[in-house]
């Protein structure tokens, strides 16, 4: 059997745990996992609500169900969710988490409420680091130590709607409207577990979060984006950045594996059902990306697709050799593609005073990492946990 063009990206010296991670099981999986423990089938529902809808952190907060039950949980599985290691507030709303995982790893998620527009987004990570090398983005400084598991994808989501409430900031019992899959990390390296993620945060008896507020993101993983759209609902978003394969080389070396007319033609077989359209997702550079060539040919790539364009601008890093366009050049991209026909607007650049914005989530990790070899050669690394 051949294998895939691109495997989830290997976690180094990551050993499988003895007991499974309960929060990543299936519904399909908890089922079994409950009729081999003798016990009825509706315990495997109560168990995934308590897990996914009430956000439940250890299993003594699950009352209704029997002690002896939960002892044999506690036997069989892991229920240890992420730490808040730290929470950042923004002058404008955003909070930006701070988590740590069970084997010591840090990670970040944002939140960023807009109450105007009745939206309350949560940006989740899904690496511990990012392999992408990006030269632009903080956490492409880390180099990627592992793979998120499907349990502390949703455990993100869970924990900060559990923050919400029990801080009295917004109403429960689901405080969060939107998902987007832009933290730290490429979501479709880890392709199976961001998938395993979506069915949990998707489901009806989880957060029942619809397919149309949620949005993976991703640099360009040409083979993985077809099947993102074969095999979910949710919308995509693509990181271009660039409208020649000579600046995006430099700019995203995952360009130097599959270039810019390569990702354009899966934009184009990308599924566009349940009335998904594609937004791009463009970071102005001064003097590097931001002529008046790239935006007509910014024009002509997104014409190609159902589109909009989120233009925006450059969160300066220190230590990484790119500037901001001025706001006077991002309105003049937007109006070139307004009149062009093409739907454009600025990103609101939220939780900049406390390293949240785009392209500045850097848990830890030092820079001068290179992107792992399997994506920009081809070569393929073991499949993640």
């Amino acid at each position: 059997m051949s294998l895939p063009i691109v495997a989830d990206i290997q976690q180094p010296g990551a050993a499988a745990p003895a007991r499974p991670e309960v929060r990543s099981l299936s519904r399909e999986e908890l089922g079994a996992l409950v009729a081999r423990l003798g016990e009825k089938p509706y315990r495997a529902g109560q168990l995934y609500k308590w897990l996914h809808q009430k956000y439940a952190l250890s299993f003594e907060e699950m009352s209704d169900l029997p002690k002896a039950f939960r002892a044999k949980l506690q036997a069989e599985v892991v229920l240890e969710p992420l730490v808040l290691d730290k929470d950042q507030r923004s002058t404008d709303g955003t909070i930006k988490f701070r988590w740590r995982t069970t084997d010591g790893k840090l990670i970040e998620s944002v939140y960023m409420p807009d109450e105007e527009r009745g939206r309350r987004t949560l940006c989740i990570s899904t690496q511990v680091g990012c392999a992408m090398g990006c030269g632009f983005c903080a956490t492409g400084t880390m180099g990627l130590a592992r793979n998120l598991t499907p349990g502390e994808i949703a455990g993100q989501v869970h924990q900060v709607n559990r923050f919400l409430i029990e801080e009295g900031l917004v109403p429960g019992p689901r405080p969060l409207t939107n998902l987007v899959y832009m933290g730290m990390g490429e979501p479709l390296h880890n392709f199976e577990n961001v998938k395993a993620s979506l069915e949990i945060l998707l489901s009806e008896e989880g957060p029942n979060f619809s397919h149309r507020h949620v949005t993976v993101s991703t640099a360009g993983i040409v083979p993985n984006i077809l099947r993102l759209g074969a095999e979910t609902e949710v919308k995509l978003a693509i990181s271009l950045n660039a409208t020649t394969d000579e600046c995006r080389d430099k700019v995203m070396p995952v360009n130097r594996r599959w270039k810019i007319a390569d990702l354009m033609e899966a934009c184009r077989k990308f599924p566009m059902r349940q009335g998904r359209r594609i937004t791009f997702e463009y970071v102005l550079f001064d003097g590097i990306n931001d002529t008046d060539a790239d935006l007509e040919r910014l024009v002509q790539l997104v014409r190609q697709v159902p589109a909009k364009v989120n233009l925006i601008q450059y969160n300066k890093n220190e230590g990484l050799p790119y500037e901001p366009s001025p706001p006077e050049r991002v309105q003049h991209f937007i109006d070139g593609l307004m009149r062009r026909g093409v739907q454009a607007m600025a990103r609101k650049n939220r939780g900049r005073d406390i390293l949240a914005a785009c392209g500045q989530l850097a848990a830890e990790g030092g820079p001068g990492r290179k992107p792992a070899k399997g994506i920009l050669t081809g070569q393929l690394a073991p499949r993640g946990a």
